[in-house]
């Protein structure tokens, strides 16, 4: 991965803090989630550059026409060795990749309803493979930083970005933890799925706010239950087969979360149940998925017995 554009866009603003975690000296450091095979992997990619993108729905880099037949199948394994691939849809090279998430379907749902995007600085944390970054350059932001700890993922997201290296979207291997503290200096910053993930919520919506310039915007999606202000629901072990999942708000907790930590202008702008048709598994996403964590007698309820899984999106200021 050549950080240099990204170099170049942060020297001498506040985002030049990121630039210790551009180096090669960094990166030769993470031993975590067998990161020395997956930069071995992305160095035999096939050299193929998009002539053509399209950042809509399905994202498009390239087409038939950047490769030949025996280019395409070749890329077409190598795209299996990056399996599971979760958020999309992508169309590489005339490939497409069926992800597990249609979301696409989850952008519909709140493009609209958030401050526009054009011009803006967004960081976006947990960001898996970097979908969203692409929607968001189409919606106008100059420049998406993602943050993801996942190597396979960021793996994913270096794959895409070898293949069309000249979109300002770029995926860090880092945590939200690790990330310089007090940015204070993106115009918009995204949260989405990664509140339950989190031991202390209260600290993740702190360091959200820490990175957001003064009237700069969160966007925050996380799994909800119903209940009262101050109810969250704590899962004894898993929830929905998912192990490191802590807190489950209600909206109304949610909301008094974001207030307590100086949050203004907060607002629900989509309420929605997580179905099979949007989270799914598929040729590239070939383990267990949503319909392997509810239960068969009762769809209502995960195989815990636990609500099943609803999602909801808020928007809130940094005052």
């Amino acid at each position: 991965m050549n950080f240099q554009a990204l170099q170049n866009l942060i020297e001498g603003n506040r985002l030049e803090a990121f630039s210790p975690f551009l180096e090669e000296q960094f990166l030769q450091q993470i031993r975590h989630g067998d990161f020395p095979r997956w930069r071995q992997m992305l160095s035999e990619s096939p050299d193929i550059t998009a002539s053509s993108v399209d950042l809509g729905e399905v994202v498009r880099l390239g087409d038939n026409s950047d490769c030949d037949a025996a280019t395409q199948q070749r890329l077409h394994e190598s795209l299996k060795g990056y399996i599971p691939w979760r958020k999309g849809p992508f169309s590489l090279f005339g490939i497409d990749l069926d992800c597990e998430w249609r979301c696409n379907l989850k952008w519909q749902r709140l493009q609209n309803e958030i401050s526009s995007l054009q011009g803006r600085k967004v960081l976006d944390v947990g960001c898996g493979n970097g979908y969203y970054g692409y929607r968001m350059l189409q919606a106008g932001a100059d420049l998406v930083i993602g943050l993801e700890p996942h190597i396979a993922y960021v793996a994913q997201a270096w794959l895409l970005n070898h293949f069309a290296p000249t979109l300002p979207t770029y995926v860090l291997p880092l945590t939200l933890e690790q990330a310089p503290p007090r940015l204070q200096c993106f115009d918009t910053v995204f949260s989405m799925g990664v509140l339950y993930h989190r031991r202390s919520p209260i600290d993740h919506i702190v360091q959200l706010k820490d990175c957001l310039r003064h009237g700069g915007e969160l966007v925050l999606e996380t799994l909800y239950v119903d209940g009262i202000e101050g109810y969250s629901l704590t899962p004894d072990d898993k929830y929905a087969r998912m192990s490191n999942v802590w807190f489950l708000p209600s909206i109304a907790t949610l909301s008094q979360w974001l207030t307590r930590c100086g949050f203004v202008d907060i607002r629900v702008i989509d309420e929605s149940v997580t179905t099979i048709e949007e989270q799914r598994k598929t040729e590239w996403m070939p383990f267990d998925s949503l319909d392997d964590s509810l239960d068969n007698a009762n769809p209502e309820l995960t195989i815990e017995g636990l609500p099943k899984p609803k999602r909801v999106v808020v928007r809130a200021s940094r005052p």
